[in-house]
């Protein structure tokens, strides 16, 4: 029994949600390429990259799939680099379910900022991985008398702002989707809580929950109705 609790510990502690995301967006940009390329803009369109003529015809979807494509080696590479890094840690504070829906939902919301905002046809996991980023954020806000914790928080918030200032000057990036995928991360969360490491206070859970569902349903309205 005790070897089997032991195991049991183990496999709890493998961060399979992040591999097994990582092993998915892998397999798609192998798809691409046999398919005519990742950098090709018909598979790009063809595959579900972000494109906000098509979502306001109806194609919804396309603020989801966009998570899960690259386009070009060197952009899934960085992608998928920083993402194992960042998810096991997020991955082991959250739990596997809560890491999961976590990034998910940073990632439609960083899709839906950029269609709010940007008319510019995208892609890539970095919407979902700022939204990680949100959630070390949060983490540094509720349990900053944690050492470990905060010396982590400290070091993505800087990685954050170097990032975000890198966005302002380099062409072709979607600052709009990493800025709601950050902010989408951060409020889900608050909304999910961390039973694995602390109490997140009720009111702070509600009113995240509240703001991330009205931002996202008035950034789509305001999207749909441009």
């Amino acid at each position: 029994m005790a070897q089997f609790k032991y195991r049991l510990n183990r496999l709890n502690q493998y961060p399979f949600m992040t591999i097994g995301l990582i092993v998915i967006m892998v397999l798609v940009y192998g798809a691409m390429t046999l398919m005519g390329g990742s950098t090709n803009v018909n598979v790009l369109i063809t595959f579900g990259a972000k494109l906000n003529a098509l979502i306001q015809q109806g194609e919804w979807w396309r603020l989801v799939t966009p998570m899960f494509l690259h386009i070009g080696f060197t952009h899934i590479l960085m992608n998928m680099i920083t993402l194992y890094f960042v998810g096991m840690q997020i991955e082991a504070a959250f739990g596997h379910t809560r890491f999961l829906v976590l990034f998910l939902v940073a990632g439609v919301g960083g899709n839906v900022a950029s269609f709010c905002f940007s008319n510019s046809l995208s892609a890539g996991a970095s919407t979902a991985i700022f939204g990680l980023f949100g959630a070390f954020m949060m983490l540094g806000e509720s349990f900053w008398q944690n050492p470990v914790i905060r010396q982590l928080t400290q070091t993505f918030l800087a990685f954050v702002v170097m990032n975000i200032l890198f966005d302002l000057f380099a062409p072709g990036i979607d600052l709009a989707g990493h800025l709601g995928g950050l902010a989408a991360g951060f409020l889900v969360a608050y909304s999910l809580g961390v039973p694995r490491i602390g109490k997140v206070s009720t009111i702070k859970r509600v009113v995240a929950t509240i703001v991330l569902i009205g931002g996202l349903v008035w950034l789509y309205l305001h999207g749909m109705a441009q």
